[in-house]
């Protein structure tokens, strides 16, 4: 089942799902000098054009498996050429010298095959630069999880398969150092959310969204949500000032190939 996305609710916390992708921007090399590049999972297209802008010279282009999320795409300005596609039959016909992807392959399975293998696309000296969030261990996930697969739902959303578990940051590592150079590292992000149940709507734009497909009517949805939002709220309890604090942990890499 192909998950349907709203870019509207993604973009509620844009301020903080902006930053983790800017962050990785400014450490790709500063001598690179691209004429290919590919954002993959380029979702609304924010990125492609910023990097698009930033190499005026260079063919950029977003590849997303999402309708909904290219359309947004779609109505940027500028010269991205937007592509609906499969990541893991990205197949790009130049050898790209960037590949950059924030937030998206940790929908993906087996790193120890797809990491490789993307960064065996690049041009020799290209770069890959990645950002995924390191959430699967985390407790909001966790209890999404245990909600499916115990509540009357677990027929229709038992086995939904949403992020996967990530690899240590020395697989990485291993797995990519015989093709490149390769930078590691985490970080933890303090979000503060403001407004009821903001987790709940974070995760609404993101890991959710599998889940609340799968359900066959509202009623059913609305339940799922009530059970999951009574064990993120006992988790997150708001702040005295009415905020909730999410610590949100982020794994990034850049490796350029030999």
């Amino acid at each position: 089942m192909t998950t349907q996305w709203d870019p509207q609710q993604y973009e509620r916390f844009k301020t903080y799902r902006d930053r983790p992708a800017l962050d990785l921007m400014v450490q790709i090399p500063s001598d690179l000098q691209p004429r290919e590049i590919w954002d993959i999972g380029c979702g609304t297209g924010e990125h492609a054009a910023l990097l698009a802008l930033r190499h005026p010279a260079a063919h950029a282009h977003g590849l997303d498996s999402s309708v909904q999320m290219l359309e947004t795409a779609r109505a940027r300005p500028g010269g991205v050429d937007w592509v609906e596609g499969d990541i893991a039959a990205f197949d790009p016909p130049t050898p790209p010298d960037l590949i950059f992807t924030n937030a998206a392959l940790q929908w993906l399975p087996d790193h120890a095959a797809l990491f490789p293998r993307l960064v065996g696309k690049l041009a020799p000296g290209g770069v890959f630069a990645c950002q995924m969030p390191m959430t699967f261990h985390e407790s909001w996930h966790v209890q999404m999880r245990e909600v499916a697969a115990e509540g009357p739902w677990a027929d229709q959303i038992g086995a939904v398969r949403s992020v996967q578990p990530l690899g240590t940051t020395a697989e990485y590592h291993n797995w990519l150092s015989p093709l490149a150079e390769v930078d590691i590292w985490s970080t933890t992000y303090l979000h503060v959310l403001a407004g009821d149940d903001p987790v709940v709507e974070w995760m609404k734009g993101t890991g959710l969204r599998p889940y609340l497909q799968g359900l066959q009517d509202d009623a059913a949805r609305e339940a799922f949500l009530a059970a999951y939002r009574a064990r993120v709220d006992a988790a997150f309890p708001k702040q005295p000032d009415g905020t909730t604090l999410f610590p949100f942990p982020r794994l990034f890499m850049v490796a350029r190939r030999h």
